[in-house]
């Protein structure tokens, strides 16, 4: 199925001044995160960003750029603009993909872009959860599924709760428990897109501080894919940031 990536990209970070521009072996990250998305076999691969100078950045390198408005309270409005003056169908699949993602999986996106039909307006990611810290830690996102793949609820808190198991230890997961952590990796088809910034804010998405429940409160489905193994880790802190650039082979070196 065809789809096209459009990776949302704001240069204010709270935690990462600056983190779209922030140097990986000799290209900013927002650069990195393009490349790995081009390698999805996306149709096409766009950065929407508010700023000027990652606009100038992207154009320096050969990667597709919109400037938007930079009043979005999301990132999936930062898309829906820019998927809307694309002119794309109704039906065509646009993926979501976070610009601090610069080891992210082609083979991800792509699946997660598959999982888009006439019935399931937008699809997600999740894997397999090993490590009982991450089971209680609320800056996990854990999501529940029912037996066709779809979302039932995500949450902060530890899902499924495993009464019995939980009853003996909370030092390590029970056999056979297999929590799933939520990837923040989106998939749309563009009409669904475009109603979403439409859709009024839910009552759930304010208390878990998670968007992707204002999409199951109004009754859409959300199909989730599930991986192999655990993704490469994303660039939320300056830690992050350090240990992506060891693995691009470039030496360490500030912000």
């Amino acid at each position: 199925m065809p789809f096209t990536v459009i990776i949302p990209a704001r240069l204010a970070s709270t935690r990462l001044p600056n983190k779209p521009l922030a140097d990986i072996g000799g290209k900013p990250m927002i650069v990195r995160t393009a490349e790995r998305a081009a390698l999805s076999g996306a149709e096409q691969v766009i950065v929407a960003t508010d700023h000027a100078e990652i606009l100038a950045v992207c154009a320096e390198h050969g990667i597709a750029a919109r400037l938007t408005r930079a009043d979005h309270p999301s990132g999936t409005d930062r898309i829906a603009e820019v998927a809307a003056a694309l002119g794309l169908a109704a039906d065509a699949v646009v993926v979501n993909v976070q610009g601090d993602e610069p080891m992210i999986d082609p083979a991800l996106i792509a699946a997660t872009a598959a999982l888009i039909s006439a019935e399931v307006p937008m699809a997600t990611a999740a894997h397999t959860i090993d490590a009982a810290s991450d089971a209680f830690n609320p800056n996990v996102v854990k999501v529940v599924l029912n037996q066709a793949g779809r979302a039932l609820y995500f949450s902060r808190a530890t899902i499924p709760w495993h009464r019995d198991g939980f009853a003996q230890t909370q030092q390590s997961l029970p056999a056979a428990y297999q929590p799933l952590r939520h990837i923040g990796l989106y998939a749309y088809s563009n009409g669904f897109l475009q109603t979403y910034p439409t859709l009024a804010v839910s009552p759930l998405e304010q208390i878990e501080a998670l968007e992707q429940l204002r999409v199951l409160w109004h009754g859409y489905a959300i199909a989730v894919h599930i991986a192999a193994s655990t993704p490469a880790v994303g660039v939320d802190t300056p830690e992050d940031l350090e240990r992506v650039r060891l693995a691009f082979g470039a030496a360490p070196s500030a912000v």
